[in-house]
C-alpha cells in the first residue's frame, strides 16, 4: 500500500493541516521525552521551506472530551518553537474563533498549533461536522502521526474525506520500515516479543508465524508458554485461559518450521518489587512461592546469539520488569545485542522504545517506531484506518490526478 506524500503535492502558499503525535510525557509541567516532537520536525521544516502555512493538530493525554488545564498544549508549542528556531502560535481552541483568526492571519512559513483535539468528544467519535470544521481550516491534509493511525478519529480519518490527504515523512518512514519488515525482510527474520500478556500479542504471533523464521518470547508472557509445556512457574504471571492456545501456537510453529525460543533460565524474586530478594534459576526450578521477573544470563546469551545470526530483527515488549533496576538486565541485553547486530533492527514503540532510549542505544537501531498500539496492529497485518484514508500513490507509469479533482477542493 503506497501512499502519496508531501513531495507529491504543491504546498506553496497553501494552508496545510498536519496531524502530528505530540502526546508526550510530562512531569511537573515539563516535557520529559520530546522524541515524538523531534520526529515531526523534518515534515514541518520541509513545509516551512516550501512556503506552506502549517496548522498542526494533536491530542495530549486522555481528557475524555473535556477541557483539562493540565493537558493544554502550551508547553509543547514552546518546545517545538525551540526545535524549529521560530515562533509557534498556540491557539486557545481547535475549531473556534481563535483558531480561525490565527489561521486567517498566517503568512507562508508560519506555524500554528491548535489546542488539544481531545478536549472535544467529537474528535474520538469522528463526528462529521467536527471533521468538516477542521478541514475548513486548510487546503491540504498531511498525516504524520503514525502513533494514532490505528484510530478512526476526526483528525485521522474524517478530515481526509474533505481534503487531498497525503503522508508526512514520519508516516512514510514508519510504513517503509514496517512494511518491508513484513513483506521483504532480510532473512533470517527474528521477532522478539515480550511484555505482560499473551492475549495482547496473540494476533501478532499468529501473523508473524506466517512471516518470521524464529520467534523469541520473553517477559511475563513467556510464563504462559512455559506452563503450556508442563512446567511449574511458581507465582509468575500466567493467563490460565491462554494456556491451551499457547500449546496450539507452538504446534503451529512446529508445523510451519518456525523456531520458538523460550527462556532457559530466569530471574525470580520473592515479590515483583524493588528490594525484594531475587536469584537466578533454570525454568525447571522456579520456586512455588516466587515470581519470574526477568530472563536469566543463559537466555540472554541465547537470544543475543540468535539476534547476531538474523538479517531482520523486530522487537516489541520488554524481557522483564525493566523499570526496576535489578530486573532490567534481560531487556538491556536484548537492546545491546540489537545495537551490535548487522541486521535491520526495528523497535516496536511503547515500553520497548523507552527501554532502548534509557539504555542509550536508540541511535544504534535502524528504526524505532513512534507507535506502540499502531505498530502492534500493523504487525498483526491490519490495515490502519489513518493510513487507508490517505491518497494512494499512482501506479508506476500512471498519470497523477490533479488536486482539483479531490473532494473538498472546491
Amino acid at each position: 500500500m503506497t501512499k502519496r506524500t508531501i513531495r507529491d503535492v504543491e504546498v506553496q502558499g497553501k494552508r496545510v493541516l498536519v496531524r502530528v503525535d505530540f502526546n508526550v510525557p510530562f512531569e511537573d509541567g515539563q516535557i520529559t521525552d520530546d522524541h515524538r516532537i523531534r520526529e515531526a520536525v523534518p515534515t514541518i521544516t520541509y513545509l516551512i521551506e516550501h512556503g506552506a502555512k502549517i496548522i498542526l493538530c494533536s491530542h495530549l493525554g486522555r481528557p475524555k472530551g473535556k477541557v483539562d488545564p493540565h493537558l493544554r498544549l502550551d508547553p509543547v508549542a514552546g518546545g517545538l518553537a525551540e526545535l524549529l528556531g521560530r515562533p509557534v502560535r498556540k491557539t486557545a481552541d481547535v475549531v473556534g474563533a481563535d483558531a480561525r483568526a490565527a489561521v486567517a492571519a498566517m503568512q507562508p512559513g508560519d506555524v500554528v498549533l491548535l489546542e488539544n483535539l481531545r478536549f472535544h468528544p467529537e474528535e474520538e467519535e469522528n463526528e462529521p461536522r467536527f471533521a468538516r470544521a477542521l478541514a475548513d481550516l486548510a487546503d491540504l491534509y498531511v498525516n504524520d502521526a503514525f502513533g494514532t493511525a490505528h484510530r478512526a478519529h476526526a483528525s485521522t480519518v474524517g478530515v481526509a474525506a474533505h481534503l487531498p490527504a497525503v503522508a508526512g515523512f514520519l508516516m512514510e518512514k514508519e510504513l517503509t520500515y514496517l512494511g518491508a519488515m513484513l513483506e521483504r525482510p532480510a532473512r533470517p527474520f527474528l521477532a522478539i516479543l515480550g511484555g505482560k500478556k499473551v492475549s495482547d500479542k496473540i494476533p501478532v504471533i499468529r501473523h508473524l508465524l506466517t512471516k518470521a523464521n524464529t520467534l523469541a518470547l520473553g517477559g511475563a508472557m513467556s510464563y504462559t508458554f512455559l506452563k503450556a509445556k508442563g512446567l511449574d512457574v511458581g507465582k509468575s504471571l500466567v493467563e490460565t485461559e491462554m494456556i491451551e492456545l499457547a500449546r496450539v501456537l507452538m504446534e503451529d510453529a512446529r508445523w510451519r518450521k518456525v523456531g520458538i525460543e523460550l527462556p532457559a533460565d530466569v530471574v525470580v524474586a520473592a515479590a515483583a518489587e524493588a528490594g525484594a530478594p531475587h536469584r537466578i534459576v533454570s525454568v525447571e526450578e522456579i520456586p512455588p512461592d516466587w515470581v519470574g521477573v526477568d530472563i536469566g544470563p543463559r537466555t540472554r546469551e541465547r537470544f543475543a546469539a540468535v539476534i547476531g545470526e538474523a538479517g531482520t530483527v523486530v522487537w516489541n515488549g520488554p524481557m522483564g520488569i525493566f523499570e526496576i533496576e535489578a530486573f532490567a538486565e534481560g531487556t538491556r541485553a536484548v537492546a545491546q545485542a540489537m545495537a551490535e547486530a548487522r541486521a535491520v533492527t526495528i523497535v516496536g514503540g511503547g515500553d520497548t522504545a523507552a527501554a532502548v532510549d534509557e539504555a542509550g542505544l536508540a541511535g544504534k537501531m535502524t528504526h524505532i517506531s513512534t507507535g506502540g498500539g499502531a505498530s502492534l496492529e500493523f504487525m498483526e497485518g491490519k490495515v490502519l484506518p489513518g493510513v487507508a484514508a490517505l491518497d494512494d500513490a499512482p501506479a508506476a507509469g500512471a498519470g497523477r490526478a490533479s488536486d482539483a479533482a479531490r473532494p473538498g477542493s472546491d
